[in-house]
């Protein structure tokens, strides 16, 4: 005859082990999910220049400020099992000196995207309106989601986007460096399982992404005739929810 202690930890091994059957269950169920992912991402506007690109910069270097569009369809990410997305653009470029310097990359705007059943958090992303409805007064329903009115997660269009941040070399130079690449990253973080990261080959029901890259060349360095208003960052309306965790 087993004692209470024995009991209870009996019972306990038991759910552990059934909990986390249906945790693996779970994870490797959305691998029957089909995926196909599309993006299309276009430069919009790239400018060198001289400064400070940050507050506590203690030096002045040269940077780049870079505008783009991005109009991409990622619903078919989110499934039973996604937590959230978290979404990254990305500029990569060859070093100074490709034959001993790996190639630099910078991150140019980011934001994390849940899904419609995950807990509200300060920091995930509010989709700015489209131009032709900023001027109309936004539902209350429609407010602060991270996807445009009408849509659902995994949708986003941005038109003229300014970047979150600046890009810099360690270098300090950055101007005429060809053969760059504007590129669209993502993370999917389920509730269960392992992170995924960006697909481009297809694999099973899992699609490869369609588009998301633009090439480009960083021009030549601007002078004074370059607006501050023009190199303004934007960091989204969700700044204004709380500070960063």
């Amino acid at each position: 005859m087993h004692n209470t202690l024995t009991r209870v930890q009996n019972v306990f091994g038991f759910f552990t082990s059934v909990a986390f059957a249906v945790a693996a269950g779970i994870a490797m169920s959305v691998l029957l999910s089909p995926q196909a992912p599309s993006a299309s991402l276009e430069l919009k506007n790239v400018q060198v220049v001289k400064g400070r690109p940050h507050y506590y910069s203690t030096k002045r270097e040269e940077y780049a400020h870079v505008k783009f569009d991005l109009d991409a369809d990622l619903t078919s990410l989110f499934n039973w099992n996604t937590k959230q997305l978290y979404l990254s653009i990305t500029a990569s470029y060859p070093s100074s000196d490709p034959s001993t310097i790996p190639p630099s990359e910078a991150v140019i705007w980011d934001a994390i995207i849940p899904s419609d059943y995950a807990p509200l958090h300060p920091n995930t992303y509010i989709h700015p309106a489209s131009k032709a409805k900023k001027s109309a007064k936004p539902k209350k329903k429609e407010s602060g989601k991270p996807y445009p009115a009408g849509g659902s997660p995994g949708i986003v269009r941005l038109e003229n986007q300014k970047p979150k941040y600046q890009i810099t070399d360690v270098s300090g130079k950055i101007a005429k460096r060809g053969n760059a690449t504007l590129s669209l990253h993502w993370n999917v973080q389920p509730w269960v399982g392992a992170l995924v990261w960006t697909n481009k080959n297809s694999i099973g029901r899992w699609q490869g992404l369609q588009g998301g890259e633009a090439k480009f060349d960083f021009p030549p360095l601007k002078g004074t005739e370059v607006k501050k208003d023009d190199l303004k960052t934007e960091t989204g309306g969700e700044r204004n929810r709380g500070s960063p965790a």
